[in-house]
């Protein structure tokens, strides 16, 4: 701010003011600060005794309309400080900063002031270090900015620390600071101290906003919604929204983005101390199960939206503002909410809730299959596997183990996979669940298949498509003959694998068939592919180009990032025999785009066939 006034002061040539309102600290008087305004501008004391306060405020106001001057009004509490001190009009300009957002007041601009950027807050500690010694420990450095979390008054505390403390390194400080429990109190220098900053602020709290501060320190994610407030405090859900509108008021809560907020991370460990203080323990244990009970009994029911056949999960309409009507939207959910549902599955496997863990990841299945590069599902499958060991039903064994194997193979750990698949196959026999049988020979073909044994992966294939067959399991009737037909076409036998694509198709088509929805289209969409694989094998580019385009259309339309990025890489090879070079180029970037949201070897056969391609 002192910056800002600065840099336009030259344009206010009749004068430039600031007075500190001291808001969270024994604010400042209106009418006082009016008092002092007005004599800056020369009123004499014989006038101010002419007028009382109401009197005082107008003419101050009439003043800073008649003139152009520069008013900085720093560290207001609230907008009954300040508005008498603004002018109603004028050339002047009154600068107001504030840890309240100061919603009551009418016709000003607001500019949200953000955290530092990284390069910011470097530069910072840097220019107060010196560069000499900064620039001996530049990667130090930037782990001190870090751990103050980009705060400037954290970073000033940490910096003069050290310009006391010459004989310390950078990294000494960082190592001191990396400990949570003491990197409040080491963010101290003088009578500077981080957390006396934040205690100001927590004192003009209501009790409710206090307390729903201090358990917002439980929420195992970076982000949240109203909906974990209403869990953590047994109240509704506008009530805990009205809550932590005050502490996003206060300052000591960010709006992160529509319906979101954030936890600055130094006030998180604040907050954290607090309720370690002030909290009985039972009473943080009893916040911090309502809340773990809330993210698993929603996970479960809106993880069944993409079952074919379900409607409306039960209860998730009346947990969260957004609507959860359709599998998008419960898509959304499960993958914005994913960093809390996960620690919350943990927490419940670490406590022996062994059911609840089994009942939350079987209803995850198809959101699995959409989001298999996740990079967790090895550690949710693991962890209810266990549970169900530790239930004693070999049913529930297969499932999860057959689901762990399936993530196990995501993490190219082929041989492992294989083992789990083996002891599905052993649990579902005991159970004598055929259906679970036939999934364990699925799931092990695939990994055998990447160990280059394709007799084996074949084998499996056929026993797996003969077994859901036997039962009735449609789809798992389609992935296994889908999986059939890419061992055929590896086998140079493209034509037997296209006949098969007229199978599966009529399949999907009939009208009794029960696979639909969601599920159905993904089978579509891939056995169209398929085709267009086929058509590669024989040299029909063109063929093979059509029929990828719209195997791609319609993965797009579903979400499924890891199909997409499979499809690309042929599409792009297809565009490459063809010769359009550009359109390949285009697959290319769009699969880079993707990120860590696909696998890592298809990022690198994508950049590799980037650069094999001419330049522009």
């Amino acid at each position: 701010m002192v910056k800002a006034a600065a840099d336009v002061a030259g344009e206010f040539p009749d004068g430039r003011f600031m007075v500190d309102l001291h808001g969270v600290d024994g604010p400042v008087d209106a009418g006082e600060a009016v008092l002092k305004l007005l004599k800056a501008l020369g009123v004499s004391e014989r006038r101010l005794a002419q007028e009382d306060p109401q009197g005082q405020a107008g003419l101050l106001r009439a003043l800073l309309g008649e003139r152009r001057c520069l008013v900085v009004l720093d560290n207001a509490r609230d907008e009954g400080q300040v508005r008498p001190l603004l002018p109603t009009g004028g050339a002047g300009l009154v600068l107001v900063t504030s840890r309240r957002p100061l919603t009551g007041l009418e016709d000003v601009d607001r500019l949200a002031l953000t955290e530092m950027t990284r390069d910011d807050a470097v530069h910072l500690l840097r220019r107060i270090l010196g560069p000499e010694r900064a620039d001996t420990e530049p990667e130090a450095v930037a782990r001190v900015a870090e751990l103050c979390g980009y705060l400037p008054l954290a970073l000033r505390v940490a910096a003069n620390w050290l310009t006391v403390r010459t004989g310390w390194s950078v990294d000494h400080l960082a190592r001191r600071l990396a400990d949570e429990e003491r990197r409040l109190g080491a963010l101290t220098a003088g009578d500077l101290r981080v957390e006396a900053a934040f205690e100001l602020s927590y004192r003009q709290l209501t009790p409710q906003a206090a307390r729903l501060l201090r358990l917002l320190s439980l929420v195992p994610a970076p982000d949240f919604t109203a909906a974990y407030g209403a869990a953590l405090t047994a109240t509704g859900l506008f009530d805990a929204e009205d809550v932590l509108e005050e502490l996003v008021e206060a300052g000591l809560l960010q709006a992160a983005y529509t319906g979101r907020y954030q936890l600055h991370d130094l006030i998180r460990l604040f907050a954290r101390n607090r309720t370690a203080d002030e909290d009985p323990p039972e009473e943080r244990t009893a916040a911090e199960g309502r809340l773990h009970t809330w993210l698993l009994d929603t996970a479960t029911d809106v993880g069944r939206w993409f079952e074919p056949g379900t409607g409306a999960p039960p209860q998730a309409r009346d947990r969260d503002p957004a609507p959860l009507d359709g599998p998008e939207q419960a898509r959304g959910w499960l993958e914005a909410e994913a960093p809390a549902w996960f620690a919350a599955l943990r927490a419940g496997a670490a406590r022996g809730e062994h059911t609840r863990v089994v009942r939350t990841v079987e209803a995850l299945k198809r959101f699995a299959d959409l989001s298999a590069f996740w990079g967790h599902w090895a550690e949710v499958y693991r962890l209810s596997s266990l549970a169900a060991a530790a239930l004693d039903d070999p049913r529930l064994q297969a499932f999860h183990l057959n689901q762990y194997s399936w993530a196990l193979s995501f993490e190219h750990r082929y041989r492992e996979a294989v083992e789990q698949a083996d002891a599905a196959l052993e649990c579902a026999r005991r159970a004598q669940d055929v259906a679970q049988q036939a999934r364990a020979l699925y799931h092990a073909s695939w990994p055998h298949g990447r160990l280059g044994q394709t007799q084996e992966r074949i084998d499996r294939l056929r026993a797996a498509a003969d077994l859901y067959e036997a039962v009735g399991d449609h789809d798992g009737w389609v992935e296994a003959t889908m999986g059939y037909r890419s061992c055929l076409r590896e086998l140079g036998r493209a034509e037997e694998s296209m006949a098969l694509h007229e199978r599966i198709m009529a399949f999907l088509d009939a009208p009794d068939c029960r696979v639909t929805g969601y599920v159905a289209d993904i089978h579509r969409a891939r056995t169209t592919g398929g085709l267009g694989r086929d058509h590669a094998v024989l040299g029909q580019w063109r063929e093979a180009a059509d029929h990828l385009r719209s195997a791609l259309l319609a993965l797009q339309r579903i979400g499924v990032p890891g199909m997409e990025a499979e499809t690309l890489i042929e599409l792009g090879r297809a565009l490459i025999e063809l010769g359009e070079a550009e359109e390949a180029r285009s697959c290319f970037h769009r699969l880079l785009g993707f990120g860590d949201a696909v696998d890592g070897n298809d990022l690198t056969t994508a950049q590799r066939l980037l650069d094999s391609l001419p330049a522009r």
